[in-house]
């Protein structure tokens, strides 16, 4: 990235963040606030990958390389404010062990390395990016869902809070529990959350998940989110 790409997502990241601190002018303290000198530490996870490619948008794109593009735009962004996530996966790959054959294995093995990665992780915060679809193409508008751990409820409502008003004011979908069927975030024990951005299935919303700007956007708003939980005012 060129030094005007730089100054570009600093502006973007500035503006997310003056986001969080309207919405939450009076905040003193806040659940992820660091103590003793050691923070904590978020985990990207980029939902998806290798032969296990998520939903399919209406061009025929899969939900796990727009997820990748997201996680690695918010990993660089916060690498600027001198945050180092841990991200889970780098690549389009899967996760899953050697000995894993059939796509059912592969899935099976690839949560399991993810869980089992994360709760590696001392004082981790997961944060894992997907994609929403439907069969209505008239839904649309980024959800945040929270895992059933401590302190999770209150990251995803201040992050829906923060997209909705950065990038979508009408969006007026909350943050809600994660479904027990959804394996890796009822198998963490961290705090976690996890972000739909978007509906593939929407012609407008599909053609901007696509897009570069519009993925760096929903980075700088993640991170902004973020931030203000690691630095509060």
């Amino acid at each position: 990235m060129g030094k005007a790409g730089h100054w570009a997502v600093l502006a973007l990241l500035l503006a997310a963040t003056t986001a969080c601190l309207i919405l939450h002018p009076g905040r003193e303290t806040t659940v992820f606030s660091p103590t003793g000198g050691s923070g904590y530490t978020l985990v990207l996870d980029a939902g998806h990958g290798g032969e296990d490619g998520g939903a399919v948008s209406l061009t025929g794109v899969p939900e796990s390389g727009i997820n990748l593009d997201i996680v690695l735009k918010l990993d660089q962004i916060l690498g600027l404010y001198g945050q180092a996530p841990v991200v889970l996966r780098t690549s389009d790959i899967s996760l899953h062990d050697e000995s894993a054959d059939t796509l059912r294995e592969k899935k099976v093995s690839d949560l399991h390395n993810r869980v089992s990665a994360i709760e590696n992780v001392e004082n981790a915060v997961l944060l894992s990016v997907h994609q929403n679809n439907f069969t209505n193409s008239k839904y649309h508008g980024a959800q945040v869902f929270f895992a059933p751990t401590s302190g999770s409820q209150e990251l995803a409502v201040h992050t829906q809070e923060t997209l909705r008003a950065a990038l979508d004011p009408d969006n007026a979908r909350q943050a809600k529990p994660i479904p027990d069927t959804v394996y890796l975030m009822s198998h963490i024990s961290c705090p976690g959350i996890l972000i739909e951005c978007g509906f593939l299935s929407n012609p407008e919303e599909e053609a901007l998940l696509r897009t570069s700007g519009y993925q760096t956007k929903l980075a700088a708003t993640m991170a902004g989110a973020w931030l203000q939980y690691v630095w509060p005012a």
